[in-house]
């Protein structure tokens, strides 16, 4: 008779049917909980590599992130840097207002005009400009040879790199009074046109500008989202008689639906932030009636006029504004069945 065929005992048959329950107590006197979750301190312990190695961009993020933040006090000061050459001294001894700054910002014209102009060109570039990478994915994800698919995007991703100086400069040898667009209608017996400097087309020309620049390297996110789809999903739904519209509306979209819902959320939480540095440049060529933002008046009122603290509670309510408006349009992608930028 073989080893495995041998009976064993009552005895031995009584410890083999306890031996996990003799298992699980002795992993609970060691410190792991019965329901299988780690203790914090365990948890560190199993985790303190990773951690140790987020300690230099936790710290840089305090240093540069969140540190500054202490210095909204000034909101509620009538601050003035020159009162000692350092800024902490500076800040301590300025005198105290109260909510004055605030006052004079909600019975600011220029304020609610840079409000409005921020708003407007942060629904035309949600529209416009927000759908573009979206696209532009879908079109070169249904590139088949994949030397197209290379050249078209690095022909997409180039202007990212260029300079808002550059930019500009392009556009304005394009679009500008003496640029290309005016001269061909000059030598075509029609007036020429300069919208460079027409103040009611410049929103129009910000989200352009910003659209050329910026949409080929907004893909990057949405082909890395695409690239996780399995091809066995779109193999099925040929099977089943799908055609490329079908397969890209049931297969693809999905697919692209969280990525799309976190990002919207991320857009719309920086929606008071339209481009400071873009708007800046342009700024004196269409008048502050038309380009004023919130980031240009911060800009204008603090570095330029010496209002620290005016421009302090100015650059406060947006920044209450925009957390704000995180909350709620993640709120909004809960409702939808996504994540968001955080979970319930």
């Amino acid at each position: 008779m073989s080893h495995s065929t041998v009976p064993r005992s009552r005895p031995e048959a009584d410890m083999t049917a306890k031996s996990p329950v003799a298992s699980d107590g002795a992993a609970g006197a060691g410190g792991k909980p019965p329901s299988g979750k780690l203790s914090l301190r365990l948890r560190f312990r199993h985790d303190r590599v990773l951690l140790l190695m987020t300690l230099p961009a936790v710290a840089l993020i305090l240093l540069f992130n969140y540190v500054p933040i202490l210095g909204n006090v000034v909101a509620f000061q009538d601050y003035d840097p020159y009162i000692s050459e350092n800024g902490i001294v500076s800040i301590w001894n300025s005198p105290w207002v109260g909510f004055e700054n605030f006052q004079r910002i909600f019975e600011d014209s220029a304020f609610w005009q840079a409000v409005q102009n921020t708003l407007v060109l942060f629904f035309l570039q949600l529209v416009l400009f927000f759908p573009i990478p979206i696209l532009l994915a879908l079109l070169i994800n249904s590139v088949v040879r994949p030397r197209v698919r290379a050249i078209a995007q690095a022909v997409l991703y180039l202007p990212h790199f260029f300079s808002w100086v550059l930019v500009i400069a392009v556009f304005q040898q394009l679009l500008g009074g003496a640029g290309l667009l005016s001269t061909l209608l000059r030598d075509h017996g029609y007036d020429g046109l300069d919208i460079m400097t027409d103040p009611s087309t410049f929103k129009f020309l910000v989200t352009a500008q910003a659209v050329w620049k910026d949409a080929g390297w907004g893909i990057i996110v949405f082909l890395a989202a695409l690239a996780a789809v399995s091809p066995d999903l779109y193999e099925a739904a040929a099977m089943d008689g799908a055609g490329r519209r079908r397969r890209m509306w049931h297969v693809t979209l999905p697919a692209l639906r969280p990525v799309i819902a976190l990002l919207l959320v991320l857009r719309v939480g920086d929606a008071l932030t339209v481009g400071f540095e873009q708007i800046l440049l342009q700024r004196d060529a269409v008048g502050p009636g038309a380009s004023e933002v919130l980031d240009t008046f911060v800009w204008w009122n603090g570095v330029r006029n010496q209002d620290f603290g005016y421009a302090a509670a100015a650059g406060l309510v947006k920044g209450v504004i925009s957390i704000g408006l995180v909350l709620a349009a993640n709120k909004v992608a809960h409702l939808m069945g996504e994540q968001g930028v955080y979970k319930k």
